[in-house]
């Protein structure tokens, strides 16, 4: 955060700022220039001279803090590679497969590291926490070293935080060293950032020659994967099922397009059912989860890559916060694709009613089925194309349609059923332990008769 009030420190003030917000862990960096600031003369010339004393991120890792966690990885019997958006931000993701080919060892990809591991992998176990699938979480749960990468332990993924991974050490590299043993003790820190980690981690465990044996772990994990593969239920009358949406945008869209997603249920039905092959390829507002997030952020990613297809997905509560946006888009020609997953409902906070408190609907009944507003007509008037699909038998046709037109926006209104959940899930509060994989219904697990 910077405040400007000499018009002569404007022009290294934007300089410190880019780079700020683009090296270390990367993030916003707010210039907030005075008026009479804006409004003087002065000289101005380039490059600025940065002056940043205390700014000195620490990018290499520590020789000794990689031996001891290659001892570690070589030592164990149940290791995860637990992989948070901070591989991603590095840049990481080739290193981070060679080192999970090299070891053996399966990978857990968090909601913002989506991607920076093939789904497709034999490795890939999917995402962990709240919405995770049973073969991440148990694999965390049952572990017996946790290879933290780019992480911050935080509590949609740990659960109650005291029975998160109850017998593993924990192996935690971060570029920012205020998250290492915030949430949860490492037993070896490794501060760097993740490409320069994973080289040494590569190196170390190469020059080891040591390489475990984790056939039982792996019979586990993938019986894991057999018995509880992500699923979802149909709906006798006809009506859609929002997780079919998805599977078959990711089915008919493909790997190389990029899915923007909003915050609520959509977001999570996005990450759960849309396969991702290659970095980058799911951007989402993780932390504060940011309602409104997705149109905006699919102009950013269509403005970065203008050849690439952008698919911004939406539920109908997010879509009202931002979609004054379409009109930035028309004018600016950029041509995003937007699903509104509608469901007429603010669904996540339905999906908690309906499940912690007695179906007392409060404020979520957005009453779409009466088409207010209607989001065909609302598309139509800011210029772009919109669609309408309610049935299962007409969404492949619908996508493709939104496929074909690439010279504006496109808006396609996918009317889903109003009690469509999220599955699996593990309650706020409660262990990862006790995740539940439709309504009363829980895995086994392998302690248990």
């Amino acid at each position: 955060n910077f405040l400007v009030t000499d018009p002569a420190d404007i022009a290294r003030t934007i300089a410190e700022a880019f780079h700020i917000a683009s090296t270390g862990r990367p993030g916003p960096v707010l210039v907030d220039i005075s008026k009479d600031a804006l409004q003087a003369e002065t000289d101005f010339s380039w490059p600025p001279t940065m002056q940043l004393p205390g700014y000195r991120p620490v990018t290499k890792p520590h020789s000794k803090q990689i031996r001891e966690a290659a001892k570690l990885i070589a030592e164990a019997k149940r290791p995860v590679l637990y992989v948070g958006g901070g591989v991603h931000k590095a840049r990481a993701s080739a290193e981070l497969l060679r080192l999970a080919e090299l070891t053996g060892i399966p990978v857990v990809t968090t909601l913002m590291a989506r991607g920076t591991f093939p789904d497709s992998h034999p490795q890939h176990m999917g995402m962990p926490g709240m919405h995770g699938s049973v073969s991440a979480v148990g694999a965390l749960q049952k572990s017996d070293l946790l290879i933290g990468l780019g992480v911050r332990f935080d509590d949609r993924v740990t659960g109650e935080l005291s029975s998160f991974a109850p017998h593993a050490k924990v192996v935690h590299a971060d570029i920012d060293p205020a998250e290492i043993s915030k949430n949860r003790h490492a037993d070896v820190p490794i501060v760097g950032d993740c490409k320069e980690v994973l080289a040494d981690l590569i190196a170390a465990v190469e020059a080891s020659g040591e390489k475990g044996d984790y056939t039982e772990w792996w019979t586990l994990l993938n019986g894991y994967k057999e018995t509880y593969p992500l699923g979802y239920d149909t709906f006798e009358d006809g009506s859609l099922a929002p997780q079919y949406v998805m599977e078959r945008l990711s089915a008919i869209a493909g790997p190389d397009a990029y899915y923007v997603a909003g915050v609520g249920q959509h977001q999570m039905w996005a990450s759960q059912f849309v396969s991702y092959e290659n970095p980058g390829t799911f951007i989402n507002s993780g932390g504060a989860g940011t309602m409104g997030f997705a149109v905006p952020a699919a102009m950013g990613a269509k403005m970065g890559r203008p050849d690439a297809i952008v698919w911004a997905i939406d539920g109908d509560g997010c879509f009202q916060m931002t979609n004054q946006e379409l009109a930035t888009c028309a004018l600016e020609g950029v041509p995003i694709k937007v699903a509104v997953i509608n469901n007429g409902n603010l669904g996540m906070v339905r999906q908690w009613q309906t499940l912690f408190y007695d179906q007392r609907y409060s404020n979520t009944n957005l009453q779409t089925a009466r088409r207010i507003p209607d989001f065909v007509k609302l598309a139509d008037a800011y210029g772009c194309v919109g669609l309408r699909c309610e049935r299962p038998e007409d969404v492949d046709a619908t996508i493709r349609k939104a496929m074909e037109i690439n010279d504006v926006p496109v808006v396609v209104d996918f009317v889903v059923h109003e009690d469509a959940m999220v599955w699996p899930m593990v309650a706020a509060g409660t262990s990862n332990d006790d995740i539940k994989i439709a309504r009363d219904m829980a895995p086994k697990w392998e302690n248990e008769e």
